[in-house]
């Protein structure tokens, strides 16, 4: 059986006045999809509340689904005390309507509204979330429940599967966590999938013989997420809304922060199982699904998966080399410890945002980007408004992995190709928003 057609998924829990009553001019129109950023009292299980700020009223925010090419009108309300943004992640659009500010894009005043509009490219599994400053304050930006799946639909067939199904994991009341001379780092007390602990959600429901594509987003402000459905392989297919060149069955993913997965399982072992977090500490605090057979009852199981070792390189191309860039630009990150009980700063090439360096593009240039990681930190990198070409992991050679979140492991380095097709001001910066927020950004601009 194909996979089932939706439509957009967008608005429906939106009640609030007319366009036309408060609104500019130009949107009077209607707008294809509605965005309410505005203050919610989650429960996550039974008697665990966590108060935090989210899109129309639920985490995750609303599915939007959109064709390939066709334009589309975003309207954002902000019904909260504070300045709010969207950021519309890894899509290929116009820098003002991208959803940063540092690329001059527009901050949504409290009880204000701002109409995003652009035609969503490339097709694939995209995302949106907040792209506000959070700093010390663990409970803003992307820390809280404001982000949701944007999915693309391609023009062609994506592939014959029987169930489809968008997992979003977050990690939720942060707080800074360190000892003796280390610097500070969020910690967090819970975690969930689609907004529910392990356990206290409806159930992924499938049937013997099913093949079911997972969709999995880690929407963590910080955590590298390890995932693993007991019982079952899962074959990688997509990262980051593109196909892989090759696609490969693990026992278990990781996600950094803003990565996402697109995952086939072939649907061979009735019960009942959970799909979780591989480290115990992790998935008792929360971070799991049950996944449910028909005709199956009984406690859900937990097997713990055979050790992997994430490697991009199994999903590249078979070939070794990218083709050559017409620049090569050396990025080296490194942290300044500022004592106990304060976070690092953050530096690229020894400047931290605001005083980093803006890098000139050239349209239609090939640029090489060496991500050289002096820390011992990993860093889940992102490239706005492009996708990036994987050419280097650690000094191997890789080619034809095509991603826009590459998480560098701490003391490694790593290499990335793009082509600057998209004009206009470009962030680049670490996806840990503790990273991004003191110092790990900078600007690419196009001459």
């Amino acid at each position: 059986m194909k996979r089932r057609t939706f439509i957009v998924q967008a608005g429906a829990a939106f009640a609030g006045a007319t366009l036309a009553s408060v609104a500019p001019e130009w949107a009077v129109s209607e707008a294809d999809v509605k965005l309410e950023i505005a203050p919610l009292n989650l429960e996550i299980a039974p008697g665990k509340v966590v108060h935090t700020v989210a899109y129309n009223g639920h985490v995750p925010g609303p599915l939007i689904r959109w064709p390939e090419g066709k334009p589309i009108a975003i309207d954002v309300f902000n019904r909260t005390g504070i300045p709010e943004i969207v950021h519309w992640h890894g899509l290929w659009i116009p820098s003002a309507m991208d959803g940063s500010a540092e690329e001059g894009g527009t901050m949504i005043a409290p009880d204000a509204q701002f109409r995003y509009s652009f035609t969503p490219q490339p097709a694939g599994f995209r995302w949106y979330h907040t792209h506000a400053f959070a700093g010390r304050d663990l409970k803003r930006s992307t820390y809280s429940g404001q982000f949701g799946c944007f999915y693309i639909e391609p023009k062609g067939d994506a592939g014959a599967y029987d169930q489809e199904i968008f997992l979003t994991l977050h990690d939720w009341n942060a707080y800074m966590a360190g000892s003796g001379d280390s610097a500070m780092e969020a910690a967090y007390e819970f975690g969930t999938v689609d907004g529910r602990m392990l356990g206290f959600g409806d159930p992924l429901r499938v049937r013997d013989g099913q093949r079911v594509l997972l969709h999995i987003l880690n929407a963590s402000a910080s955590l590298v997420h390890w995932l693993a459905l007991a019982g079952h392989e899962m074959t990688v297919v997509a990262m980051d809304g593109n196909p892989v060149p090759t696609p490969n069955r693990v026992h278990a993913i990781r996600l950094g922060p803003a990565e996402r997965i697109d995952a086939v399982v072939t649907m061979n072992q009735p019960g009942v199982w959970v799909l979780g977090e591989t480290r115990d500490q992790l998935r008792k605090a929360g971070m799991g699904i049950v996944v449910e057979y028909a005709d199956q009852q009984g406690r859900p199981k937990w097997i713990e998966p055979a050790e992997t070792v994430w490697d991009y390189r199994l999903f590249a191309a078979a070939r070794a080399a990218a083709r050559e860039p017409d620049e090569i630009i050396p990025l080296r990150f490194e942290s300044k410890f500022h004592g106990q009980g304060a976070f690092d700063s953050w530096t690229i090439n020894g400047k931290s945002y605001p005083h980093t360096d803006t890098i000139m593009l050239r349209q239609g240039q090939r640029y090489r980007l060496q991500l050289i990681n002096h820390s011992t930190d990993d860093h889940p990198l992102h490239l706005h408004r492009h996708s990036f070409e994987v050419t280097k992991l650690d000094g191997t050679a890789v080619s034809g992995l095509s991603k826009d979140v590459l998480v560098v492991p701490a003391n490694t380095s790593s290499e990335v190709d793009f082509t600057a097709n998209n004009p206009g001001a470009t962030l680049f910066h670490c996806h840990n928003q503790t990273h991004m927020d003191f110092g790990f950004m900078l600007l690419f601009q196009y001459a």
